[in-house]
């Protein structure tokens, strides 16, 4: 018995730390838009064609987006969500 409360005990602990480090590792990211090659976009085209990643049909795409290190975007000549929304007018 002490064997499985062991065990469990061990799973929650892994869980926490899990679940504490998702926001740090999402808060040192951010979507840059019209970077992503086709088929490597990270999630859902903000134009509404496609809902999943990994779907964008063009390179460079500005209604794409990829997750990158914070602050590297405009090194990428990529854009926020704010700048692509305007681009696309």
């Amino acid at each position: 018995m002490k064997q499985a409360q062991l065990i469990a005990a061990t799973a929650a602990t892994l869980m926490t730390l899990m679940l504490a480090s998702a926001p740090a590792s999402a808060a040192e990211k951010e979507k840059c838009f019209g970077i992503a090659k086709a088929g490597q976009n990270d999630c859902a085209s903000t134009t509404g064609v496609h809902s999943c990643a990994g779907q964008s049909k063009v390179d460079m795409d500005k209604a794409e987006w990829k997750y990158v290190a914070k602050g590297t975007c405009k090194d990428m000549k990529g854009m926020t969500a704010d700048e692509a929304g305007k681009a696309k007018m």
